[in-house]
């Protein structure tokens, strides 16, 4: 069996490439698993090269063709071993004596077209995890590393992420909304949240939270472009948008905003006057509004106690809405306040519902002085009274505003973004939202609850809060595997991007000023001694 002849076409092959395997072709991106939760490195390239130049590749000699002559070069081993960036990928390149390339290889597979899935990842990465190309593309400058070049991040971003996000997010936002359908009636909360704070905000992020589980059940951008440049009706288009949508997808009984006057219009004498859905308002606005109220109070003269008594004046308006049920219940209840600051706790019609006061921290304010008199206007204030049965559901849209804050981590008020990027980054944070709602408190070694302190420079105390376990993100790799896929049944990317139908820019720039050329704007400009002026040719 020894002598057995299996191939007589090998026998005339040099002995000392016989049995050399094949050099291996650069790996190629076929699935979505082939890139994505793959462990990746930062190398370092003296160590890449020392490693190169230690590897024997299998293949003696050059065998690269002169173009012309058709010639084989023949150069023996040894292969000179050079590296070079090509983005973030390292690629190393064996030559010849004579300067051709034996064999190449890439750090990274690639996708078809060539686009180098490091590249592609990270271009993916930097807004899924809500960074920025400019801060990223400075530290990896400092870090002396290849990076994915401007252009390819945002027409990466453009053409298969955004809309990758848009399609996730409603999915996930189906099914939630499918479970809620199974249970009936609910109560949502709804808050704006302006993307730069006074008038000149370009994005308004309406968020609607269902109160019970508290996930984010709606969201919607208006551009400043779509309200005829007017940021202040923003915040009111967006309610609109979302209540029209929500009441046909889900039995909405009731929604908390917070004291927005436009909002309140749509449901007091407005087009929500009639819809069945009661309106109520965020406790904490309500007792925010009085106490600038009573604040203004105390600045005038004989009235610099009722500062010292604001804050027990809004405690006791929390009691009121959280105790009472029906509107004459809060007016018991609230009338009271006249009589307490004052000293008196029975008189003759009820009495104060406190127990025994140990010991008085105010002074009592003097029934009939000036100050007794301006907080009587501001506690039995009509136009505010007909307001409180809005608070007496004693709704918080606390919730909301953390989310808000939220958003920050995926699109910061100090960068710009483009609509529909925008919009992703939110989205992105409402997934963030959803998946972590519900994490547990984290749990020291004896089994205890692990808290942490903070504390409040306003009012100058110290508070607790439960630590969370960490964050999973286990939904991140469904996010990338379905921008791979986007990736991989693509024709690669275009060469120009084209603005999305609903794109908001098509309403022209957010000013509503044409830019004048910068010839036109070299000839008007004038420093004004400050600085140095423009340098001109």
């Amino acid at each position: 069996m020894e002598d057995t002849v299996h191939g007589s076409e090998d026998n005339s092959q040099d002995p000392t490439t016989a049995n050399l395997p094949p050099i291996p072709e650069n790996a190629k991106v076929q699935v979505e698993d082939d890139v994505t939760g793959r462990q990746a490195s930062i190398t370092y390239h003296d160590c890449l090269k020392q490693l190169g130049e230690y590897l024997v590749l299998p293949v003696n000699m050059c065998n690269a063709k002169d173009s012309h002559t058709k010639v084989e070069c023949g150069a023996p081993r040894p292969f000179e071993v050079n590296i070079k960036s090509r983005g973030t990928a390292a690629i190393l390149e064996w030559l010849c004596p004579h300067g051709h390339t034996v064999w190449k290889w890439s750090s990274q597979p690639t996708f078809k077209y060539g686009m180098l899935a490091g590249d592609f990842m990270l271009a993916c990465n930097i807004l899924l995890s809500g960074n920025n190309y400019a801060k990223i593309s400075l530290l990896f400058k400092f870090m002396k590393m290849g990076m994915v070049d401007r252009s390819s991040f945002f027409r990466i971003q453009d053409t298969y992420c955004v809309d990758t996000i848009k399609d996730f997010w409603n999915d996930k936002r189906a099914e939630i909304i499918t479970k809620l359908q199974s249970k009936g009636p609910i109560v949502a909360q709804g808050d704006a949240r302006m993307d730069s704070p006074g008038f000149c905000a370009q994005y308004c992020t309406y968020t609607t939270m269902e109160n019970k589980s508290k996930q984010i059940i709606y969201m919607v951008n208006i551009d400043k472009r779509e309200t005829m440049r007017n940021s202040v009706v923003m915040e009111k288009e967006g309610f609109i948008r979302t209540f029209d949508t929500l009441r046909g997808e889900l039995n909405v009984t009731e929604i908390c905003t917070d004291a927005h006057a436009q909002i309140s219009a749509l449901f007091n004498k407005g087009k929500y006057k009639d819809s069945g859905v009661q309106h109520t308002l965020d406790i904490w606005h309500g007792s925010k509004n009085l106490s600038k109220k009573i604040h203004a109070a105390g600045q005038q003269k004989g009235c610099a106690i009722l500062r010292i008594w604001n804050k027990d004046i809004c405690n006791h308006f929390w009691y009121c809405c959280k105790t009472a049920d029906t509107y004459e219940e809060f007016i018991d209840i609230w009338m009271g306040l006249l009589h307490h600051v004052t000293g008196e706790h029975t008189w003759a019609l009820g009495e104060c519902q406190h127990g025994p006061l140990v010991e008085r921290r105010e002074e009592w304010i003097e029934s009939g002085s000036v100050a007794h008199d301006r907080l009587t206007e501001i506690i039995l204030d009509g136009r505010w009274l007909k307001g409180v049965p809005k608070y007496l559901r004693f709704r918080s849209t606390a919730e909301l505003e953390s989310f808000h804050n939220h958003i920050l981590m995926y699109a910061s008020k100090r960068f710009s973004f483009s609509p529909p990027v925008y919009a992703a980054r939110t989205m992105l944070a409402g997934l963030d939202y959803n998946h972590h709602v519900h994490r547990q408190a984290r749990r020291k070694a004896d089994g205890t609850i692990q808290y942490g302190k903070v504390y409040n420079k306003k009012s100058r105390k110290w508070s607790l809060y439960s630590v969370k376990v960490e964050k999973d993100y286990s939904y991140i790799v469904d996010l990338q595997n379905a921008i791979v896929r986007q990736r991989l049944s693509s024709e690669g990317m275009p060469r120009r991007r084209t603005r999305r139908p609903d794109d908001p820019r098509q309403h022209g720039v957010l000013s509503g000023v044409p830019a004048p050329t910068t010839e036109e704007l070299l000839q008007i400009q004038v420093s004004r001694g400050i600085g140095q002026s423009l340098p001109k040719d």
